[in-house]
């Protein structure tokens, strides 16, 4: 009688596939604050008193300050974790762009885009939570005289651009790695999660434009 033998994953492995699922809880926690805090933002264009409130409640029960430390200690939480499989060694970089090349494959571009975007966002996001944190309490004015100045405006929109792109090719991945996404319906996810992204992104836009243009009238 023989008796099969079960194979017992790695403890490097099991490790690995924790890392990865914290990775992947931080960068949905972190994907649904920006869009919150996008929203709040934003909201200036409907109505300063609305922003004034929030804003406020946000300040009195330090939840701003609080907040702002959690956002912080997350979004290097999530960073560290993708760290892991980034490559910062210029020899590493060649050797990755040299495959992609010769791949000529979608997703590995995929990849590759949300690395570079990943680096963007580090940098465009501790300035601009050194900017929020280091004025607070936030108000709907001191939101307008950011937005008045076109380096900021610029700043703002290609700081979502990335932002977007960076999460729209996570929450592909994410799909893709857990097995959400298959063959046989990749290319339809693909398409939808590429539509709803644009959306979103056109939207926020319109909104930071329309701030801009009242700021400027």
């Amino acid at each position: 009688m023989q008796v099969k033998s079960k194979s017992i994953p790695a403890a490097g492995t099991q490790t690995s596939a924790w890392l990865d699922l914290l990775q992947m809880l931080t960068g949905i926690g972190l994907t649904l604050f920006m869009l919150l805090h996008m929203t709040l933002v934003s909201s200036r264009v409907i109505n300063d008193a609305w922003m004034n409130a929030v804003a406020a409640f946000l300040d009195n029960t330090g939840l701003a300050l609080g907040g702002s430390l959690f956002v912080i200690l997350l979004f290097l939480l999530h960073f560290v974790l993708a760290a892991r499989k980034m490559p910062f060694r210029l020899q590493e970089q060649k050797t990755v762009w040299q495959h992609s090349i010769m791949l000529s494959h979608a997703d590995t571009w995929l990849w590759v885009a949300q690395v570079v975007t990943a680096l963007f966002i580090l940098l465009l996001g501790s300035a601009h939570i050194w900017a929020v944190v280091a004025d607070l309490p936030i108000t709907a004015a001191k939101s307008a005289v950011r937005m008045h100045n076109y380096s900021w405006f610029i700043f703002y929109i290609f700081f979502l651009l990335t932002i977007l792109i960076h999460a729209g090719i996570g929450l592909y991945r994410i799909g893709v790695k857990w097995g959400m996404i298959q063959r046989r319906n990749r290319l339809q996810l693909k398409r939808a999660i590429f539509v709803c992204v644009c959306l979103v992104g056109i939207v926020m836009i319109i909104m930071d434009v329309l701030s801009f243009i009242d700021l400027k009238g």
